[in-house]
Order: C-alpha cells, then structure tokens, then sequence
C-alpha cells in the first residue's frame, strides 16, 4: 500500500475546529501512570518563556535519501550537515527538527550516539537548537540497512522510511528493542540544553495504520517518562479524524505540537482551537506551496500568535520534497515551476529570493 502523503488528509477548518473541540482540557486531565507526570501548565509556560518564538525547518542534508542514509556510519555526511545548517543561521532559524532511526542505532549504538553529539555540536556551534524525532508512520514500510535506493526521478520521499516499518510498529514482540532504543538515546542526552524537545511519534496512524499505531504510541510515551530527560516530550496531532489518537496525544504531550499544511483560515482555526489547552504551541510541519501555504501567508500569522514555526524542508537534494506528495509529471527529473517544499539548492542559492528576504525579516534579531 502507498504511504499517505504527510498531512493531506487534514480536515478543512471547521471539521478540524470541531474535532479538537470535541475534546475539551477538562476531558483530557487524566492522571498519567508513567514515573515523570505531564509537566503542568507552569513547567510548560516556563519551558516556552525560556526559548521564546523558536523558527526553523525539518531538515535532512540533501546528499541523504532517508534517516538510515543521514545516520549511518558510512554516509554520515558532517561537511553537508555544518553548511546546510549555515544556511539556515543566515535566515534566522533557531531550531531544527531532525528525525532518527532505530535500525542505525541497532547496528551501532556507541556510534549513533556519537554521530548524534557531533550533529549537535555543529548545530549548537551555529546557535541552533535540536527537535529529534524518534517513531515515524510515513512513506515507505520496510527498511535495510546498508546501501540505500537511489531516488526515483521527480517523486516526492521515493525512499524515506517508517521507524519502525509497516508490520514491526503493530508487533509488541518488537517493542523490546525499540524500548531499548529510546531510552537508550534519552538517557545519554537526558540533561543536553541542546535538545530542546523530543518529538516521540510523528503522524501516528498514517499509511492506514490509524488506530493500530495506538499501542506503540501509548508504550514510547511510557518509556520517555521512565528516563531522567528533563526536556519536554510530544507528538504532534495532524489528522482531524484520527480522534483517539488526537485525545491521548493531546493528553500526555508536554507541548502541544501539530501539523497544517493549508490556508490561513485553516491554519487560524487550529491555533485557536488548541489554544484552549493552555500550552505553548508549535507547529512542527507546514509550508506546501502548492496547497496554499507559504511562507507569506504563514509564517507573519504563527509568529503573531506566538506560535514556534517549523517548515518542512530546508535544501532540496535527494529526498525529492521540491515536488508535491502526489506529482508524477516529473519523472523525467525536471524542476517543477513552483516548488512544493524547501527554501534553498545544495549550493545556497535560493528558490525565491524574495521569501529568503522576508523570512530574514521574521526572523533575524534586529
């Protein structure tokens, strides 16, 4: 089955304004079972007071396909990750979202580690924060490790891969190895000021998953609080009609995260509506030109709100993402007119200027 393209089946407005409604903070104040409890509203509140409005992109270097191709050993690629990540300091992007694997860490826990600290140091040492993500229910369901594919000429993702894949995120006999792996990872960097917040599962119940992803979303939440991380922990809502996935997400999230890939009415509605929980909020993944989501439009109105901005996409390279999720007029490999994602080429010149200009207007400190 073909992965569903990463938020196309988000509600209009006013069906994701009544979805998130629906279940209002007093229904979701549940007591959690886990070691660490929620942060309460003032650890929140204190937590974005510290960081303030916080601006960057989801980000792969462009000479890696998948998360397998940035993290292995082999294809751990410093030179593209401390210039791409230049690019971003010279806009004025504070903050980048960055997503793991756990068959990298599998192969090599010492070196994935160590990989993961040399990430950091680049990003730390160009005043960059760190958003990892660790689950992930998009694209491709099965992965290897070792060589990787070859992009597919003008499709979008063509080899980025679940973690775990389609069959492993449904099988508790799994669930060991991927405990393993995260409390692993969030023991090593428990009290690391560079990561600013772990993002456990990115759109859970995507590829028709939905509801079947609920038992690994419910365990990664478990394992993190059973560490001694004092960062926040989330996962970020990003489907209106996956509601028992929304509720528990909504819950236990210390932040409140989501995804929004639409128009301003949409993207005003969501911010109103979960702004009736009380928590700072962050939009993890936006910006799909073709579907009306820019960085004019946007960006002015989540930074009036107060909203943390992450766009997807900083270097187009070979993940494909300057092409839309369902596009197939472009196999022959040519560029398409107006890109989907991403704001530069490998070589640091931008898609548009003008959007280089007015993001440095947003973001840059004056």
């Amino acid at each position: 089955m073909q992965t569903l393209p990463r938020f196309v089946r988000f509600a209009l407005a006013i069906t994701l304004l009544a979805a998130f409604q629906a279940c209002t903070p007093s229904q979701q104040s549940t007591t959690p079972t886990q070691e660490r409890l929620r942060w309460d509203a003032v650890q929140a509140d204190n937590w974005a007071l510290e960081n303030g409005w916080m601006r960057g992109s989801d980000f792969i270097p462009s000479t890696a396909i998948n998360q397998l191709e940035m993290w292995q050993e082999e294809t751990f690629d410093t030179a593209t990750i401390h210039r791409e990540l230049g690019y971003a300091k010279g806009i004025g992007f504070n903050l980048i979202r960055v997503y793991l694997h756990h068959k990298a860490w599998q192969q090599d826990s010492a070196g994935f580690k160590d990989r993961m600290e040399q990430y950091l140091a680049i990003a730390s040492s160009l005043g960059i924060k760190t958003m990892f993500v660790f689950m992930d229910d998009c694209w491709n369901g099965k992965s290897d490790i070792g060589l990787q594919p070859k992009p597919r000429q003008g499709i979008h993702n063509s080899g980025w891969v679940q973690d775990p894949g389609q069959d492993e995120s449904a099988d508790t006999t799994y669930f060991p190895i991927l405990k393993r792996y995260v409390q692993d990872v969030m023991t090593h960097f428990a009290d690391d000021h560079r990561i600013v917040l772990w993002d456990l599962y990115n759109e859970p119940g995507n590829s028709g998953k939905r509801n079947g992803s609920m038992p690994l979303l419910k365990a990664v939440f478990g394992w993190a609080r059973s560490t001694s991380a004092i960062q926040p922990v989330t996962a970020g809502v990003w489907d209106a009609n996956l509601h028992d996935l929304n509720v528990y997400q909504l819950a236990e999230s210390d932040i409140i995260t989501f995804h929004n890939y639409a128009t301003t009415g949409s993207m005003q509605a969501t911010i109103d509506s979960l702004k009736t929980y009380g928590r700072p909020l962050l939009c993890s993944e936006y910006m799909a030109r073709t579907n009306g989501s820019t960085f004019e439009n946007i960006l002015p109105l989540l930074k009036k709100e107060g909203v943390s901005a992450i766009n997807w996409g900083l270097v187009t390279g070979k993940t494909n993402t300057m092409y839309a999720w369902s596009d197939t007029t472009h196999q022959d490999g040519s560029e398409p007119d107006l890109w989907f994602h991403d704001i530069f080429r490998p070589d640091g010149s931008p898609y548009r200027q003008a959007e280089v200009d007015l993001i440095k207007d947003l973001c840059l400190d004056k």
